[in-house]
């Protein structure tokens, strides 16, 4: 049984998710911790729980989704799982985060391995689904259990709302095909953990969502 946390970190208000199971196995996914007191809010809650980092996940690699990358990597000695198509979009990073105030960003950590469409990500007794979801970035995925009804969804979609596209590598035809083909073929009552915001359900967001009229 794979329980979630989640922290909000940074000045773009980035949710971060550990998953863990009772193996104490856990993975952490887009770690926004840019702040001293961020990062030992997230080591706080895993030395509590006497919790093992196994594996760093980013679902794509927008600044705000990876300010926390190499803290993490470098505290826990683990290795970056993300799609290969999202790898020029995280080289970036470090030739603009400044403009948003982050003078201080540490450059995260080469990836180990990429994950790809249908892939099965494990940790402790449990696995993740992979679905590859582009449009909001070039190399953006989903982590989805099947079986609990849940999906990291990172910036794809959101309370009766969509990720942007406007930023590059984003393509508004791309992302409504995204959604439709891998998030709306899930069980009405698969919760959606977003990437910001709160969470929402499959068959709310096939309802209300204007995006998806």
């Amino acid at each position: 049984m794979i329980e979630i946390q989640s922290f909000t970190f940074n000045g773009f208000q980035e949710n971060t998710y550990v998953l863990f199971d009772q193996t104490k196995e856990c993975i952490i996914i887009d770690p926004g911790c840019y702040e001293k007191s961020e990062q030992q809010t997230l080591v706080d809650f895993i030395e509590y729980n006497q919790l093992k980092p196994v594996k760093l996940i980013n679902t794509h690699c927008h600044i705000d989704h990876v300010l926390g990358n190499k803290f993490v990597a470098e505290k826990w000695n683990l290795p970056l799982y993300m799609h290969e198509k999202d790898l020029p979009t995280l080289k970036s990073v470090s030739d603009y985060c400044k403009v948003y105030g982050f003078h201080n960003y540490d450059p995260s950590p080469e990836p180990s391995a990429f994950l790809n469409h249908e892939d099965e990500l494990t940790f402790g007794q449990s696995s993740l689904d992979i679905c590859f979801t582009p449009g909001h970035a070039p190399g953006h995925i989903v982590l989805h259990s099947p079986s609990q009804k849940f999906v990291i969804g990172g910036d794809v979609l959101f309370y009766t709302s969509i990720g942007r596209t406007d930023l590059p590598g984003g393509d508004h035809d791309t992302l409504i095909n995204s959604i439709k083909e891998n998030l709306l073929v899930m069980d009405d009552d698969t919760v959606v953990y977003c990437g910001h915001g709160q969470p929402t359900k499959i068959g709310f967001e096939k309802i209300n969502n204007p995006f998806l009229k």
